[in-house]
């Protein structure tokens, strides 16, 4: 595993003038993950599952209390298979709120007390497509938000969320980002408009886009004074290799740390408070 930190704790006042506690330094574990292949995706998705609770327990072992994963890291990105007709005699790549495939993962993060955020495609209790972010609380509960800026053939396969999604995690309000979201500032933006303290993005960037994965979250938690966290989907891809580079930017835009190969490995970064406090 690779680690950051940084230094010690104090106070900050919200942009409305009302004190707010201080909480705790937050350790989060960010997964570069290599996802699992299979026959036929839907198949794919226990083993994946199965890979994610492994890595869960890992991380919390470790001392992490948030874990995130890559975008679509339930199935990798295969939005051909994700088109294509279902089968009958295959279980469906989709999944739903009340699939029992989610259950040792829910009991996971519900037995180690661990915040873990993984990506899938979703479909709602009306049937509507979503590229997701499943946030899977300490609790077991499962809440899946939603892409906001789909890209190239995403348009024709989901619907877009409709801006960044909110969640605290030991008292660190945390916004959730998927990919090319953290292309458009105004996204981190509404982030910062609703206080959040950490971007966190899963995410697929390919080899080639190295300078472009660097600039995206030093730029926007320099200029929204965040801690960036990015987990990217690791090996081969229908749309290139991973360039790997999963790690955490400090709120000065700084590379805290960053993986370095590009299959699967546990990042994990300290996240203090005394960081925050001094650029705001």
């Amino acid at each position: 595993m690779t680690y950051a930190s940084q230094a010690p704790q104090s106070r900050f006042h919200t942009p409305s003038g009302e004190e707010r506690r201080t909480p705790a330094d937050l350790l989060a574990a960010v997964v570069q993950y290599e996802a699992l292949p299979a026959e036929c995706v839907g198949e794919a998705v226990a083993a994946n599952v199965a890979a994610h609770v492994g890595l869960v327990e890992r991380a919390r072992a470790e001392g992490a209390r948030f874990v995130l994963f890559p975008e679509l890291s339930l199935t990798g990105y295969e939005l051909s298979a994700l088109a294509a007709a279902e089968s009958p005699d295959h279980p469906s790549p989709w999944l739903t709120e009340h699939d029992a495939r989610l259950q040792p993962l829910r009991d996971a993060c519900a037995r180690t007390e661990t915040t873990a955020v993984v990506g899938a495609p979703w479909r709602e209790a009306d049937h509507t497509p979503r590229l997701a972010s499943l946030v899977i609380g300490p609790d077991g509960t499962i809440r899946a938000v939603f892409k906001t800026h789909l890209h190239g053939a995403e348009g024709e396969l989901f619907v877009a969320g409709a801006g960044p999604s909110m969640i605290t995690v030991d008292g660190w309000r945390t916004a959730l980002a998927v990919c090319a979201d953290a292309a458009y500032p105004s996204h981190a933006a509404a982030a910062a408009q609703a206080q959040a303290d950490v971007y966190a993005v899963s995410a697929l960037y390919t080899q080639g886009e190295e300078l472009r994965l660097g600039l995206h979250l030093g730029a926007r938690s320099m200029d929204h004074r965040l801690f960036g966290l990015l987990a990217n989907l690791g090996g081969k891809t229908p749309l290139g290799t991973s360039c790997g580079l999963s790690g955490a930017w400090a709120p000065d835009g700084a590379s805290m740390v960053q993986g370095k190969g590009i299959g699967t490995e546990i990042v994990m970064a300290k996240l203090e408070w005394s960081r925050l406090d001094h650029y705001r």
